[in-house]
């Protein structure tokens, strides 16, 4: 069940998360700076620096689409290897920027490799892991994420921006070279009638003894299947595939609906419009630290609880300090004097992001590589990761719309909405997936044990 060579798979893709954890970071630490005419040469408008966070999911749809025939067609290790290039392009341009366009340009690129790293590591890591361990170190994605973005916002605290991105590129290197010793996915080389090579690469994942029999012939079983399927867009819209991509997409509009990428793209600017005593970036690696030790404790229990109960716990959490943050700068903006609870847009934010990486965070991402039918998971998972990236760009790039519409406090009410009614869409539609194969899930989500009973 449990091997060091499953250990190090999980760790050489969770490099690449850590990478676009310090992505979806960066913004937050370095627009101050960006923006500060006494550190940067040229000028950068509001509006301009609201593209510069919102540019990024929006080119993290193209990086989606384009990975699906990449993780069919040159496999989800070699995929992950690539996006190493975009990355290191991406910062360079950004470090050595002379213009808002350069910078911009930059962070496109960095969303396109984000996108494609969003549809590969989930469906590398759901592939590779036995399922009585696929939770904990499925959610080693979002920990190495999460980690990302602490050290970018540690980091960012001490740096200017363009030194900032020098970093982030020297942080693109180990991941390549530990995924270059890793092997492919067993099934991604069954699919493609390499049967010897998914062998020797489910041999290598579990340990040397393991009786592979059994666990080899049930994925040859569905990859045969799979490999004779050729209309892939006529396979996503049969009834019986509708359900789990649905569940899939909805999981992941629930997740932006929080608000998450909003407040974590411009933490900064909104701890200094709390007025908060406590130093804007020092709250902001507070927010980040408990986020990634949240990740932690999940990656701990996730297997022992199961997905749907840490969703619950997620949800209430994100409900109750939204409705806290929504009041509080109401309050404020009446003019109520709030200076005796500047402690408390610190106390919601930290909360809030634990709530988020005990299971809205990690469980989505999660569930992508779980629930999705094997005939289609290339293709389903570059819609619902376009549509996460999609529901992202909305939410970043209309923040600041929505702040200048409704105030901060409409926003954190808005957002709190969509938690209450992914609330209730966890618990009358997802599924326990805990200590379930792949293709036992795939068989009760479209309907094949009662096929195969009947």
């Amino acid at each position: 069940m449990v091997s060091l060579s499953q250990i190090v798979a999980t760790a050489a893709a969770s490099m690449c998360a850590f990478v676009v954890g310090i992505s979806l970071a960066y913004t937050s630490p370095a627009l101050p700076s960006m923006t500060n005419e006494n550190v940067t040469d040229f000028e950068v408008s509001k509006q301009q620096a609201s593209w510069v966070g919102g540019i990024m999911p929006l080119a993290g749809i193209l990086g989606a689409i384009s990975g699906a025939p990449l993780i069919m067609n040159v496999g989800r290790k070699l995929t992950i290897i690539l996006t190493s290039a975009p990355f290191i392009v991406s910062w360079l341009l950004i470090a050595s920027a002379s213009s808002v366009i350069i910078v911009l340009m930059g962070r496109m690129l960095t969303g396109f490799a984000v996108g494609v790293a969003s549809v590969s590591l989930p469906v590398y890591i759901g592939e590779v892991i036995h399922p009585l361990i696929r939770g904990t170190l499925g959610v080693m994605l979002t920990l190495m994420c999460n980690f990302g973005v602490v050290i970018c916002y540690v980091i960012g605290s001490y740096t200017t921006w363009s030194q900032l991105a020098f970093i982030c590129a020297a942080f693109c290197l180990p991941f390549v070279i530990m995924m270059i010793f890793v092997p492919e996915s067993p099934r991604w080389h069954l699919t493609n009638g390499r049967r010897s090579e998914g062998m020797k690469a489910l041999t290598w994942l579990r340990r040397k003894d393991a009786d592979i029999k059994d666990e080899l012939e049930e994925m040859s079983v569905k990859q045969d299947d799979v490999a004779e399927g050729t209309n892939i867009c006529k396979e996503m819209i049969q009834r019986k595939n509708l359900k789990p991509v649905f569940i899939a997409l909805a999981l992941m509009f629930f997740q932006q609906i929080s608000g998450i990428n909003a407040v974590m793209f411009y933490t900064v600017m909104i701890f200094n419009m709390s007025g908060s005593t406590i130093n804007c970036y020092l709250s902001t690696i507070i927010v980040g630290a408990v986020n990634f030790l949240a990740s932690l404790v999940a990656t701990m229990v996730i297997d022992l609880t199961g997905r749907k109960i840490l969703l619950y716990i997620s949800l209430l959490i994100m409900t109750l300090t939204l409705i806290a943050m929504s009041v509080f700068f109401y309050c404020k903006s009446i003019d109520v004097n709030t200076s005796s609870y500047s402690w408390l847009p610190l106390l919601s934010f930290v909360l809030y992001a634990l709530g988020f990486s005990l299971g809205l965070g990690p469980i989505p991402w999660l569930m992508l590589g779980e629930v999705l039918p094997s005939r289609i998971r290339g293709p389903a998972a570059s819609l619902v990761v376009s549509f996460s990236w999609l529901c992202t760009f909305i939410v970043t790039k209309t923040f600041q719309d929505m702040i200048d519409l409704m105030g901060i406090h409409g926003a954190f009410a808005l957002f709190c909405c969509g938690c209450i009614v992914g609330l209730f869409f966890v618990i009358f539609v997802v599924p326990e997936t805990k200590n379930k194969t792949l293709e036992e899930i795939e068989a009760e989500l479209t309907g094949g044990l009662a096929k195969e009973e009947s």
